[in-house]
């Protein structure tokens, strides 16, 4: 999948969060769990457009197709996050997080949490600490 997403209409947005929770899927199971009613053949082409964005992809069960993921949501909405930072911050993820901690968007635990994960990163990755 490419690192430069295209960007996601409302419904697909909505599609891919069913993807991402239920997956492997089919246009009949979108559908029925969409908070509004469309057609199969328009779920249908909503998952193809997924597809052609890099978002999705399809195996073939009889004449079924199935959809899953291209990659995990936690590594789409990353390069989403990145793709933000690129843009506002000049590619500073730092200033991202000082000025989230400076606004209170984070709370004492998931600085926590985010301060462990940055360890265990350094730990796999064999950095020394500062």
């Amino acid at each position: 999948m490419d690192d430069r997403l295209p960007e996601l209409g409302d419904l697909e947005r909505e599609v891919m969060q069913l993807v991402w929770a239920h997956g492997p899927v089919t246009a009949e199971i979108v559908r029925e769990r969409l908070s509004r009613r469309l057609k199969e053949s328009t779920v249908r082409t909503v998952l193809r457009r997924l597809e052609e964005k890099g978002y999705a992809n399809h195996t073939v069960d009889g004449r079924t197709y199935v959809y899953q993921a291209a990659e995990e949501r936690a590594k789409v909405a990353a390069k989403a996050v990145q793709r933000i930072v690129d843009w506002f911050c000049n590619g500073s993820i730092e200033e991202v997080l000082v000025g989230m901690v400076d606004n209170a968007m984070l709370d004492q635990q998931q600085l926590r949490t985010l301060a462990d994960h940055v360890a265990k990163a350094k730990k796999a990755r064999g950095v020394k600490k500062e």
